[in-house]
């Protein structure tokens, strides 16, 4: 059976975890195949909230495998506390299966990372990255001296390894930086004993995955951050350093791209969006800072206060695109309960022209004036619906109107943080 990916449609936190631990308890594996723990998923089960970081949303499920893979960067120390984490909530993680190819975060690429925000700030050109050593460990991997799981298994070349990195960051840390990081030799001790405790989960999962497949198993990918944060296709420069869009959960877990079949994108009933970048349809205003009270938006990893925005349809109908959208999953329907009218973006206006299509410019999208279509509100309480029929009309024709924007069916909504409160109107797997 072919594997099923969710994708973020927006700028993350588009509340894929949900959406994923809710699919995934009809999966025989569940797959992580890009990020780091930037990523912040969280699971709302009864009256537990459980923020997940590296560790994929599917292992609820201990019935599946549950597996980080290659295209990741994984931080030891992040996994081993969000393990330890899990254990004490009573969630069992002998589940999990990490790739011996992904690559390994380590405390340079933290000061790295921090030092070039410092310096992108003096020049007024801030990303708001979250300091995590996420772009300097896949810089590493495309300049061929990252350093992966599997060499945490191999102490014989380890510490060369690690040495010659850090002959290599010492000019671009400089020296009172430089002088913060342990020695070679130290660091190379502390991430062998991260090899020991994490060895019995280490193993080559592509081939797991592909053995999956093979056996006609339910196989569910699930990306980190949104599309619009895609290193080739996202806003650049205000984008993570790898590739969350479909494209990538191909190369990310090592199986071929005829293997997926169900693509499912989530996104909100409005949109949000962490750190710097162009946001045409941002709310300075009332308008967002009602959506994000409502909403609780502020960053499952960061606490940073997420900005605000209406529903752009130029932005999803270019992800839908995109990704091949076969589903549409559009969460908090319930937040945008009693606005007077909502909108959503249908084209934008730049310097008297109007446009439909996403543009790569940053100047463009900066001058993009939003061109709305405004649909009645509802002032309904819509977290107890059970089905799209429930719906007040005016909340139906919002959904119809992002259909018709986008191209592409919803298959289901939400009406709240709790697994229950996702009301599927179409078969997605």
């Amino acid at each position: 059976m072919p594997a099923a990916v969710v994708i973020g449609s927006q700028w993350g936190d588009e509340g894929k975890g949900k959406i994923i631990d809710r699919l995934s308890q009809s999966a025989q594996m569940t797959v992580r195949y890009s990020g780091g723990d930037n990523a912040g998923h969280s699971i709302v089960v009864g009256n537990q909230n459980i923020a997940l970081r590296l560790v994929p949303s599917g292992i609820l499920n201990h019935d599946a495998l549950c597996v980080i893979s290659n295209g990741t960067v994984i931080n030891p120390t992040t996994l081993l506390e969000e393990i330890k984490t899990l254990n004490q909530l009573g969630i069992p993680t002998d589940h999990l299966r990490i790739s011996d190819r992904a690559h390994v975060i380590f405390p340079y690429h933290i000061l790295q990372d921090q030092q070039q925000e410092i310096d992108r700030a003096k020049n007024g050109e801030k990303i708001g990255t979250t300091n995590k050593g996420i772009g300097p460990a896949y810089m590493d991997k495309m300049q061929r001296i990252g350093i992966r799981m599997v060499d945490l298994l191999e102490p014989e070349t380890l510490e060369s390894k690690i040495e010659f990195n850090l002959q290599q960051k010492k000019s671009l840390l400089g020296a009172e930086l430089f002088e913060q990081l342990p020695s070679a030799h130290e660091l190379a001790n502390q991430y062998l004993e991260f090899g020991k405790t994490l060895k019995p989960l280490i193993t080559d999962t592509s081939y797991l995955i592909n053995e999956e497949l093979h056996q006609e198993n339910k196989v569910l990918l699930e990306g980190a951050q949104g599309s619009m944060l895609d290193i080739d296709h996202g806003t650049y420069p205000f984008v993570t350093s790898s590739n969350p869009t479909a494209g990538g959960a191909s190369t990310g877990t090592g199986i071929g791209p005829k293997s997926l079949d169900h693509i499912i994108g989530v996104c909100k009933a409005y949109v949000s969006r962490v750190g710097a970048g162009p946001f045409p349809t941002e709310q300075l205003n009332s308008i967002g800072d009602q959506i994000r009270e409502t909403a609780h938006e502020y960053g499952t990893v960061t606490h940073r206060p997420r900005r605000i925005g209406w529903f752009d349809g130029v932005l999803l109908k270019y992800v839908a695109q995109l990704n091949g959208f076969t589903d549409l999953v559009v969460n908090c329907l319930d937040v945008l309960s009693g606005f007077e009218t909502v909108k959503i973006c249908t084209g934008y206006e730049v310097n008297g022209n109007k446009i439909n299509y996403y543009p790569a410019s940053d100047s463009l999208l900066e001058q993009a004036q939003p061109i709305y279509r405004e649909l009645p509100g509802w002032s309904e309480d819509l977290t107890q619906i059970k089905s799209f029929d429930e719906l007040p009309l005016n909340a139906q024709k919002f959904l119809q109107a992002i259909e018709e924007v986008t191209e592409t069916r919803i298959s289901a909504f939400s009406v709240g943080p709790d697994r229950e409160q996702t009301v599927e109107v179409n078969q997605i797997w």
